[in-house]
């Protein structure tokens, strides 16, 4: 069978390869962290608890970049990624995300708003007082290692 799926055109075996293997929806998140060790939390207009910024990737796009992107796009700030990433797989429901701690890059910690109608509010919360988590980012906030305030 190998042999025969070998000698076929590759445009023909690209298109079997993708239909018969399971796709993922590939997204980057941010844990933006404050000096005094409050994080940053945003509420979606279409998620009922507090997330983080992010979102999926683009065609094409590193992981790193869509992080930046997405918290320049939710919340108009700029952050640095202040570590390696944790990488969460979730094979039930299709997902991988790829999830960064951050600082904010030269920004007024107090001046943080929604930059997208996405994005309902954005507030810090110190670690001992956090709210609601959506169940994504509870499980990626319990697996990043932070660095303590």
């Amino acid at each position: 069978m190998l042999g025969i799926f070998g000698r076929l055109p590759r445009s023909v075996r690209r298109f079997a390869i993708r239909r018969m293997t399971p796709s993922f929806r590939v997204g980057a998140m941010c844990f933006v962290q404050r000096d005094d060790g409050a994080l940053l939390f945003v509420r979606h207009a279409y998620r009922r608890n507090w997330g983080v910024p992010g979102g999926l990737l683009h065609r094409g796009e590193e992981p790193a970049a869509a992080a930046r992107r997405e918290a320049h796009e939710e919340i108009g700030v700029d952050v640095q990624l202040a570590a390696d990433p944790v990488v969460i797989f979730d094979a039930r429901a299709r997902r991988i995300d790829v999830v960064y701690a951050c600082r904010l890059a030269g920004s007024d910690s107090e001046a943080i708003r929604p930059a997208s109608a996405e994005i309902l509010e954005a507030r810090w919360f110190p670690r001992q007082e956090l709210p609601d988590l959506q169940v994504e980012t509870r499980n990626a906030l319990r697996r990043l290692e932070l660095p303590p305030s």
